[in-house]
């Protein structure tokens, strides 16, 4: 029901239902558990029912221990998708960005190679993301090296969505040696050259922000990359405004 309406988003909250789907969150019942996570993402939907939900006693607990031990694959992917869906909300982030495993277990899931864990778990570090101070939190986490690992790897879609993350990610002092340890630079101005226009306005943010952050000595690293400047004015005249 929750995953046709408003309406019934509405009812079903108003009904007392959050806790105790919450509660079935820790079942050993595979089905009953994934069933109890995928009503929490459908009622999220609703935006009001997302403080019903981050309200509710052990709410985020009980979702972690979804994501990070759910008995399938689809449980832990809903996890994802719900943790995302709660944090369009702002004042959500640097509470979620506070939980270290969180983190991780997305990590985990992009590890997986499965391409819809994938997508869920990068809208869910993009959003982390958005809140500066959980910027360095996810390069402590080692957000930079499993990204990355998508650019050589994934296919059409995937690669826009990591670049995305990773434009955020560079926003902070702590990514420039990150970023070092990996030949960040280098593949990103790659990207410049071959990427797709969104992975190449992505590409192109990540190094503005690199840079930013990281001062003179990134803009050297950026500038000994051959093909650096070339790309950037191809880019220039022939990219959107952004």
């Amino acid at each position: 029901m929750a995953k046709w309406s408003d309406d019934h988003r509405i009812s079903i909250a108003q009904a007392g239902a959050v806790p105790y789907l919450l509660d079935h969150l820790y079942t050993p019942d595979a089905k009953l558990q994934e069933n109890a996570i995928t009503a929490l993402l459908n009622l999220s939907i609703y935006a009001p029912n997302r403080e019903v939900i981050m309200s509710s006693r052990g709410a985020l607990d009980a979702i972690v221990h979804c994501l990070t031990a759910g008995r399938s694959l689809e449980a832990k992917k809903n996890a994802a998708a719900t943790i995302f869906s709660l944090l369009v909300v702002e004042n959500y982030r640097p509470i979620v960005g506070d939980r270290p495993e969180i983190i991780r277990a997305l990590l985990d899931l992009i590890r997986l190679g499965n391409p819809r864990c994938t997508k869920d778990a990068l809208k869910t570090l993009f959003h982390l993301a958005l809140y500066p101070l959980n910027r360095p939190k996810l390069v402590s986490a080692g957000v930079v090296p499993v990204i990355f690992s998508l650019l050589m790897n994934a296919g059409m879609g995937i690669v826009e969505d990591a670049t995305a993350v990773i434009g955020l990610v560079a926003g902070c002092s702590e990514s420039r040696e990150a970023f070092k340890k990996i030949f960040g630079v280098e593949v990103l101005v790659d990207l410049l050259d071959t990427g797709s226009p969104r992975g190449q306005e992505n590409a192109a943010s990540a190094l503005l922000n690199l840079a930013q952050c990281g001062g003179e000595q990134v803009v050297e690293d950026i500038l000994d990359v051959q093909i650096a400047m070339p790309a950037l004015s191809v880019l220039l005249s022939t990219g959107t405004p952004r």
